[in-house]
């Protein structure tokens, strides 16, 4: 009778193996009951590979990692059922029957998929809940994502290590950031911005990064925590007796303070932080440290002493484990790495489609040495602030990535990553790079293009693909060597002036392409839009090139206003006006249709957070702040963080936007002939909008 029990016990083994299996979780969530049609097969391998393959009417789908196979999955909904997953569009309606295979394998040497950058957690994570996270992380596991930034809940291991240190509330308060600026105060730009936040968000971003974590674990996919990178509050040596470092201020915001790596309690700090992290979230194979971001000062920081003690802080965690540091501008600097062991160290080539440091001599940031044969990942950033436009390099990724493969570099190059500052944009830029690991030869943006299409739509369609084509040679064509900050930018969102051109501080953007094409490719688009009726993605599609058409309209009529101002004709000047803000305001109405592109979404993201009337009105001007002046007075005009992360958004665009160009206008008009116009505050209208209290609106 007992062996009878072990036998059935056994035979009923697969069946609750595969119920419990994360692919088909994941399946069941694009779709309840998906996964019925797919047989999961989890396979031991050193390489990195997925299979597609058909057993009776099921599609098996079988790989070294459960994230693999979830790629395998993409791969078959996109190659033969037509189907295209994206951040506008999480879900699929398989057919009664599915599309048999012919055994088929791809297999990859890029065995570390990265994703995100520190702005993405800011710019567009602040305010997600379990419900939207649960789809990122299903979006990342079928784009082959095997190694993204999670570092939701740090604030929590900060509260708990300073109050160890002995700072009373008050002064954690003063130290830990508001949910719209973890990003910045994480990468040691500055502290206190946007603060202080109650209990219950502490308790929320605990619970929510476990929920993260644990189901990143469960995907085979390796979380990368934010680890210690010797980063303490300014006042540190009044209050500890510390040996720090000043690193001076970014964008008019005070610094945290740099613990100096001889200091004898840097080890004791550190290790207090990695504990406090392992008790509340695990242990990581990777932690991500970024001293010295962005100019940080580094005068008479022992570089490379920083950078051992920096590393063994690490290693004393979690002997295993690898530092994760992004490569921007100097950092990370030669001296900090140099010395350090080969294999310990990924460096992220945040920039490599514009300013790769792998070592291309053709880049303005070219480094000889590369990463001094440090392990490197050829990442792309595309994405600034948030900022809403079609934008893109889509040859030269494909061609840059193959051109550093055949290099001597390509030795220590293991993988790709994407490091935009703000996503749920430019979705075919993403999939693009996601899928170059997949691909062993070199390919043409035009014959991917034709799959892009067809699976996006859900079938192919000639005028479409003309469209795409269009934009792809134009819009998605910026030349090789520009080092423009991320996408065209919209005049309609624009501090007004007579000379308006780029809207953020350090844009550099330049005309690049004929907005005639973007225009001719908007309405090839939307000419077929009766053929497809009711296609999510078609829709988005559309909305997006429109409103990329719009902007291009704009800019052409803000000229033609300038234009009428220097010649003196204030009738065309009135006529100008009106047509612009006419066509703001057409924008905004057009922009209302999908909640991917309004305010209220994003606002409504930020109650949706708070507990309390008053806290619900502390995250909305965390969120209105951010995409507004981003910063006090002094970093908004002087630092020249306002509408760094601008959003061309309904809601956005009618109460804010046009209201600044109102202004601007009828100081003109009311001015007209006058030598010199009055000055406008506009950070005072700016602030003036911010500080509005916020009503939720049921979307």
């Amino acid at each position: 009778m007992k062996g009878l029990r072990i036998f059935l016990w056994l035979m009923l083994l697969p069946v609750v193996l595969h119920a419990a299996n994360p692919v088909s979780a994941l399946l069941d969530r694009l779709e309840k009951g998906a996964s019925k049609h797919f047989i999961i097969e989890k396979v031991k391998s050193d390489l990195d590979f997925f299979e597609l393959d058909t057993k009776g009417d099921k599609i098996v789908v079988r790989g070294n990692t459960y994230v693999n196979i979830s790629a395998g999955v993409r791969w078959y909904l996109k190659y033969y059922l037509h189907t295209n997953l994206s951040w506008n569009n999480m879900e699929i309606s398989l057919p009664a029957k599915l599309p048999a295979v012919k055994k088929e394998r791809h297999e990859t040497d890029c065995t570390l998929r990265y994703d995100l950058n520190y702005c993405t957690h800011s710019y567009s994570m602040a305010f997600w809940d379990w419900e939207r996270w649960e789809k990122e992380i299903d979006w990342m596991a079928l784009h082959g994502i095997n190694l993204p930034l999670a570092i939701t809940g740090t604030e929590c291991v900060w509260f708990n290590v300073l109050k160890k240190l002995g700072y009373t509330r008050a002064e954690i308060d003063e130290f830990i950031c508001g949910p719209g600026f973890f990003a910045w105060w994480l990468m040691n730009n500055l502290e206190g911005w946007g603060g202080p936040n109650p209990d219950s968000w502490y308790k929320q971003r605990e619970a929510l990064q476990k929920k993260i974590v644990k189901r990143m674990n469960e995907l085979d996919i390796k979380p990368v925590f934010a680890g210690y990178s010797g980063m303490v509050p300014h006042n540190a040596k009044e209050k500890l007796g510390l040996n720090v470092a000043d690193p001076g201020k970014w964008c008019g915001y005070q610094r945290p303070a740099f613990l100096q790596p001889t200091d004898a309690r840097f080890s004791e700090i550190a290790k207090l932080y990695y504990d406090e992290m392992t008790r509340l979230f695990g242990k990581a194979d990777y932690y991500s440290m970024d001293p010295f971001h962005e100019g940080g000062n580094v005068k008479n920081v022992d570089l490379d002493k920083a950078g051992h003690a920096i590393m063994d802080a690490m290693k004393q965690c979690n002997p295993k484990a690898a530092w994760v540091v992004q490569a921007w501008g100097a950092n990370p600097r030669e001296a900090m790495i140099k010395n350090l062991k080969k294999g310990d160290l990924v460096v992220l080539d945040l920039f490599s489609e514009s300013r790769p440091q792998w070592g291309d001599p053709a880049s303005t940031w070219y480094r000889s040495q590369g990463f001094n044969g440090h392990d490197w990942l050829y990442c792309m950033l595309l994405n600034y602030g948030g900022n809403v436009g079609l934008h893109g390099k889509m040859q030269h990724v494909i061609d840059e990535y193959f051109k550093a493969r055949s290099t001597s570099f390509s030795a220590s190059l293991k993988g790709v990553g994407i490091t935009m500052e703000g996503i749920e944009n430019n979705p075919v830029m993403y999939e693009l790079l996601c899928e170059l690991p997949w691909h062993q030869q070199k390919f043409s943006k035009d014959e991917w293009l034709k799959d892009y299409v067809t699976s996006r739509y859900g079938r192919y369609n000639q005028t479409i693909y003309d469209a795409w084509l269009i934009l792809s040679n134009s819009i998605y064509a910026c030349p090789v060597e520009s080092t423009q900050q991320g996408a065209h930018e919209s005049v309609f969102c624009a501090r007004p002036s007579d000379h308006v051109y780029q809207v953020s501080s350090w844009s550099e953007m330049k005309d690049y392409y004929d907005p005639k094409d973007v225009i001719k490719a908007a309405d090839l688009f939307a000419s077929v839009a009766d053929e497809f009726k009711g296609n999510n993605n078609y829709d988005y599609d559309r909305v997006d090139i429109v409103r990329q058409s719009n902007a291009e309209k704009g800019r052409i009529t803000y000229k033609m206003m300038m234009l009428a101002l220097e010649q003196g004709d204030k009738s065309l000047f009135e006529t100008c006006s009106a047509h612009f803000m006419n066509l703001l305001l057409q924008q905004d109405k057009l922009l209302s249709t999908r909640p991917e592109f309004r305010l209220d979404t994003w606002l409504n993201q930020a109650a949706n957070l708070g507990t309390t009337e008053a806290e619900k009105a502390h995250y909305v001007w965390n969120a209105k702040v951010q995409v507004t002046t981003w910063g006090n007075r002094v970093a908004a005009d002087e630092g020249g963080l306002r509408d760094y992360s601008h959003r061309e958004w309904s809601g956005l665009l009618k109460e804010f936007y046009a209201m600044r160009w109102k202004h601007y206008i009828d100081n003109v008009l009311k001015h007209w002939g006058e030598e010199k116009l009055p000055a406008i505050d506009f950070y005072s209208l700016e602030e003036s909008w911010v500080n509005q209290p916020y009503k939720q609106i049921k979307q």
